[in-house]
């Protein structure tokens, strides 16, 4: 079931939409997704925000995604990834008010992935982190050896804003709660690799190890 929902945000209203997993499943957790760059045809419609949501929905994950200020129909002006992160912030609340007690987690692509895994990084509610086609070459991610939850990044060999190689680096320094896993072939779109990326979210991220303290 898809719904539309409304945000208050810090800059105003945020267009969001709301799915639980199909066939009345009982949802088991709860996910916030956050899209691409607002100034380069981000939304929460972008291709891989949707697969990575449908990968989610489909381990009975509802999900949340939903546009930044200045995007679709929330209000507000883009703000260098500063406001943005605050956007999650909110948008993390209202989920949580939809789904109270459910493990929660945060998931984006690209410029959704830097400030996806800033807004989650020592929050106490969130279960798991996932960066996908994280834009190395633009935005610094030392901030991850910090990170509370458990994190999951995944990256196209061939990203342009990040290749395989440049992430395997990183992990090397960010520590054990870091999982990095390189797609051979993908693109920083995953042309071609849509359904493998699908398969390692579901194969990394099941419900049973949503505990953020495994």
């Amino acid at each position: 079931m898809l719904r539309s929902e409304q945000v208050a945000g810090p800059a105003g209203e945020l267009e969001a939409l709301h799915r639980l997993p199909e066939h009345g499943v009982v949802p088991v957790a709860a996910a916030l997704l956050c899209h691409p760059h607002p100034l380069h045809g981000g939304t929460m419609h972008s291709r891989v925000v949707f697969h990575v949501a449908r990968a989610l929905q489909d381990i009975g994950i509802a999900t949340l995604r939903f546009n930044f200020r200045g995007v679709g129909r929330s209000t507000g002006r883009h703000d260098d990834g500063r406001g943005e992160v605050e956007d999650a912030r909110a948008a993390l609340g209202h989920l949580e008010r939809l789904h109270p007690g459910l493990p929660l987690l945060i998931a984006g692509h690209s410029f959704g992935a830097w400030v996806g895994l800033r807004a989650g990084l020592d929050d106490a509610r969130v279960a798991r982190l996932i960066g996908v086609g994280v834009p190395l070459r633009y935005y610094e991610f030392d901030f991850l050896a910090a990170a509370r939850p458990r994190v999951l990044l995944i990256q196209g060999e061939g990203d342009a804003f990040g290749s395989g190689a440049d992430i395997i680096r990183l992990d090397a320094s960010l520590g054990p709660r870091v999982e990095t896993v390189v797609v051979p072939g993908a693109d920083h779109f995953f042309t071609g690799h849509l359904d493998v990326l699908r398969a390692l979210i579901q194969d990394r991220i099941p419900p049973v190890r949503l505990d953020p303290a495994s």
